[in-house]
């Protein structure tokens, strides 16, 4: 399980956009978000870089 922490989520369409991001990847891929906490968590056999990657290229900043 990767722990990221997302800037930038604020709705349910950020949490789509970065579900479909991280599925691009890993079509397998599990994304559970939590907006408050600006915190997304992904299950994945795709490597942690192309993850996180993948969450900025949608327009987020991962930090940490």
């Amino acid at each position: 399980m990767m722990q990221f922490k997302v800037e930038g989520m604020s709705c349910n369409h950020c949490v789509g956009a970065i579900t479909r991001a991280v599925q691009q990847v890993d079509p397998a891929a599990t994304v559970s978000a939590d907006i408050g906490a600006q915190s997304v968590s992904v299950e994945s056999r795709a490597d942690t870089q192309a993850v996180r990657s993948a969450i900025e290229a949608a327009g987020y900043a991962v930090k940490g």
